[in-house]
């Protein structure tokens, strides 16, 4: 794939050819799903021979991995930017018609959603029971992992996975009701980048492409159906409204109100939270500041947790759903893949340590104490602002920049130390980042990543993972160790100077 020049103008053959290339991926993808995707009656194949020994099998992988390079590569070719605004939303919005008529590709989530609103519509708790024990008549639909586990989302995505049940009449209606809200989601999401990207001086043509044109979205958010769209454009919504206007009562309870259903749909945007509090402050950074107007965002929160909670009638059971979302054990998530490892060297030795739960535990709690630090950093950083004598242009935009590149960071670390990682979770910390940095050569750490991710899935839902285990979990340990080395020498070297 063509690469463009990272400071200076798009080449208009190299986008032309970006553009469809990446429209003749979609087609492809497209295709593999309706050979061989995640519909209904498909059988839950469970290694690649039996993939490639499937009706079609061969010619589904064969359009999946080619349509996946064509589309991934004509991303990352205009990682720089694409050559406006315009024409990223228009390439983007073009990548994605293909992808709107085909069946779900890449996860049978969206089953397990319509048969959780069909489980609260008749009356059972999905926060207590799986679909199975609740009797949803599609729970075949659904991947065997899951059939017996408790929803982990919050109640405003049951509340709408319950509407999408009833205003469909059918699994098809539903289905097609959940990819509705998906596409809004999306929607939303791209009618706030412009505004998040200005307000921190990141060209928006630049944010618009990484955020949007990410296979990522195309694949998972909206063909897949992932609820993940639509907590990501109400999160983006309401850091937009802070961005905007902070400070003000009426302003910080809206924004209140948008980031606490972005967390009743997905909790781990809960993260976001102390950073959007400090996106609240309007003048200088001091305790008192913080704490008058994050007062008012939490307030918006909370009310929100607690109206959407009793209006689904589960109460806080959605809490305790939370936990059944690390039953999945695959080497994607960085501590599973490091407790795998743990695990082969036991046996080796002739021990079973049953390293992965420890290991998950380790990593959360260092999870909580990265989040800890991101979040003193980012206000140092803010109170130093406020302390020293600038442009207000430059203060100005130095206040969301913080502020959003700390969320970006703290969605990155959750999605990375959590105990399970699915490729769609990419696309929280990739939107924020996308929209808070403003060296293009720093955007590939995370850009590179996404790519990554992209490539993971196969049409019908089965995980690359599955079928990798042993060689994936010695990667993934090698790449934590060399994170872990060079961050150790990052920190000796600075405590030298």
């Amino acid at each position: 794939m063509p690469v463009s020049e990272p400071d200076g103008p798009v080449r208009p053959v190299a986008a032309a050819v970006a553009r469809y290339a990446g429209l003749a991926g979609a087609v492809l993808l497209a295709v593999a799903g309706w050979l061989g995707g995640a519909l209904p009656g498909a059988p839950d194949n469970t290694s690649l021979p039996e993939i490639w020994r499937a009706p079609y099998g061969p010619v589904v992988l064969g359009c999946w991995l080619v349509g996946t390079a064509l589309l991934v590569g004509a991303w990352w070719s205009l990682r720089w930017g694409a050559p406006s605004t315009r024409w990223a939303y228009l390439t983007a919005g073009l990548w994605l018609l293909p992808l709107l008529a085909a069946p779900p590709l890449g996860s049978r989530d969206v089953y397990s959603y319509a048969c959780q609103g069909w489980s609260w519509t008749h009356g059972a708790d999905p926060y207590r029971v799986g679909v199975a024990a609740a009797g949803c008549p599609w729970t075949d639909t659904v991947s065997p992992i899951w059939r017996d586990t408790p929803a982990p989302y919050g109640p405003v995505f049951v509340l709408l996975a319950g509407l999408a049940v009833l205003l469909g009449g059918g699994l098809t209606g539903a289905v097609v009701l959940l990819r509705v809200l998906a596409v809004a989601g999306v929607l939303l999401a791209a009618l706030c980048l412009p505004g998040l990207a200005g307000a921190v001086g990141v060209p928006a043509r630049r944010a618009a492409w990484l955020a949007l044109a990410c296979p990522l979205v195309g694949v998972h958010l909206v063909a897949g159906a992932h609820n993940d769209a639509v907590g990501l454009g109400l999160l983006l919504f309401g850091l937009l409204v802070l961005v905007r206007r902070p400070g003000k009562p009426p302003t910080l309870l809206l924004a209140g109100v948008l980031l606490g259903l972005a967390v009743a749909v997905k909790a781990f945007a809960v993260v976001v939270l102390p950073f959007a509090a400090l996106a609240a402050v309007l003048g200088r950074y001091t305790v008192r500041a913080l704490l008058r107007d994050a007062g008012w965002l939490a307030g918006g929160v909370v009310a929100t947790l607690a109206v959407t909670s009793l209006a689904a009638g589960l109460g806080l059971g959605w809490v305790a759903g939370l936990a059944h979302s690390g039953e999945s054990q695959q080497w994607t998530s960085p501590p599973t893949a490091v407790g795998f490892v743990i695990d082969y060297v036991g046996g080796l030795f002739g021990r079973e340590p049953h390293a992965v739960p420890v290991v998950r535990v380790v990593a959360l709690a260092l999870l909580a104490v990265l989040l800890l630090m991101l979040w003193w950093r980012a206000w140092t950083d803010l109170r130093r602002l406020g302390d020293v004598r600038q442009r207000v242009a430059r203060l100005a935009a130095a206040r969301p920049r913080v502020a959003l590149a700390g969320a970006g960071l703290a969605l990155a670390a959750t999605v990375l130390l959590a105990p399970v990682f699915h490729p769609w979770y990419a696309a929280w910390p990739l939107a924020l980042l996308a929209v808070a940095t403003l060296s293009v050569a720093r955007a590939v750490w995370f850009v590179a990543p996404c790519a990554v991710a992209s490539c993971l899935t196969l049409p019908d839902g089965s995980n690359l993972a599955r079928f990798t285990k042993a060689p994936g979990a010695i990667v993934m340990t090698g790449i934590v160790v060399a994170v872990v080395v060079w961050a150790i020498r990052v920190g000796l070297a600075r405590r030298a100077r």
